[in-house]
């Protein structure tokens, strides 16, 4: 510390209780500190002849729930055996932390397995899907440069705890579309290459 001043050992245990105790932020935006578990829940609404990764995930900072105007982040727990769709993103570069868990990544014409602890990086215009290879919940946090794929998000979901009627494909597709992404017409990742 300046000047030789030293602060408490209980007052820094005191602000660092406090910070962690951070509520979501508000509409207006400003810095903010979300708990696993903090930030925005919602529930995917049903998909007619596709399949969803999971049924929830907690947007976490964006335009509506922070104010960023440069960022977008979400996580979601992917069931084992579930699988992202095959999708690419138009103007955004994202990135996928894979908590805990792991998958098999389809990424543009390349395949790879991944674990607790990787990054996956996705370039725009690049096709991506994912596979929960594992047997328990693999938990993602998803980075976008920019914060247009959170409409994506929003036009398929309700807040959670509600129910929204089912989405035809037709649905799905233009629900990318409104967050500047492509779902590929067949959906499904190639067969994983031995």
């Amino acid at each position: 510390m300046p000047n030789g001043l030293r602060v408490p050992a209980v007052v820094l245990l005191v602000a660092i209780c406090v910070a962690a105790q951070t509520p979501a932020p508000e509409k207006d935006g400003g810095p903010v500190v979300l708990q696993k578990n903090e930030g925005e829940a919602r529930t995917r609404r049903p998909r007619i002849g596709v399949s969803s990764p999971s049924n929830e995930f907690i947007l976490k900072i964006g335009p509506k729930t922070s104010g960023s105007k440069h960022l977008f982040v979400f996580t979601e727990d992917v069931a084992p055996g579930a699988t992202i769709p095959r999708h690419r993103h138009h103007g955004e570069e994202e990135v996928v932390l894979i908590e805990t868990g792991s998958a098999h990544v389809w990424l543009g014409d390349k395949e790879y397995d991944a674990q607790a602890g990787a990054t996956v990086f996705i370039p725009a215009d690049t096709w991506v899907s994912m596979k929960n290879t594992g047997s328990e919940k693999m938990s993602v946090i998803s980075v976008w440069n920019e914060p247009g794929f959170e409409a994506m998000l929003r036009c398929g979901s309700v807040p959670k705890g509600e129910t929204g009627p089912a989405l035809s494909r037709d649905d799905v597709k233009a629900c990318y579309h409104e967050g500047d992404a492509e779902l590929d017409a067949l959906q499904a990742p190639p067969e994983k290459k031995p």
